[in-house]
């Protein structure tokens, strides 16, 4: 009985999961490789993320607690290297026989624009960034590799340009 119960909250909170995870995947396109796992008594969802500085895997898991009396969903973030607090692990239990709908979606929410918001930190982070900030030499500007809008090859290096223009005044400058 409590089993078929927990099969049909699954079934309840589908339409509340789905569109908020699929939009998180939308916005990170490519970079990211969702992969749902849906077994008798247990979904999950793990998304890798693409980073240029680090190795991130973001996971949701809705289950029941042992006993099949509670209604729990987990967030797990793992990111390597892990080189700033973030919150690794949450939990949201409820009654099996009273799950709150709004309650889950709230819940759901806080976790993703939390995760969000640890992504670009991680961008921003010059710990994250230190192997990866390069100069553009017109403009004489620090940035990401990662957000320069123009490279060129220049013999075995790469050269990177905060804007086409920079990279187009550079090709004027230096086409002798």
């Amino acid at each position: 009985m409590r089993a078929e119960r927990l099969e049909h909250t699954f079934d309840e909170l589908r339409e509340i999961w789905r569109p908020r995870l699929e939009a998180l995947a939308k916005e990170f396109g490519d970079n990211i490789q969702a992969t749902p796992t849906v077994e008798s008594g247990r979904r999950q969802v793990t998304m890798k993320v693409k980073s240029p500085v680090a190795t991130i895997r973001l996971t949701f898991t809705a289950c029941a607690n042992q006993d099949v009396t509670q209604f729990v969903l987990a967030y797990d973030l793992e990111i390597l290297p892990i080189l700033m607090q973030v919150e690794r692990h949450a939990e949201l239990a409820l009654p099996l026989d009273a799950v709150d709908p709004q309650v889950i979606a709230n819940w759901l929410d806080d976790r993703i624009v939390g995760f969000i918001k640890i992504y670009l930190a991680m961008h921003e982070n010059e710990y994250y960034l230190r192997d990866q900030m390069v100069l553009d030499p017109v403009a004489q500007v620090r940035l990401p590799k990662f957000a320069a809008a123009a490279t060129r090859q220049r013999g075995k290096d790469t050269l990177y340009f905060i804007s086409e223009e920079t990279a187009a005044e550079f090709d004027r400058t230096h086409s002798a």
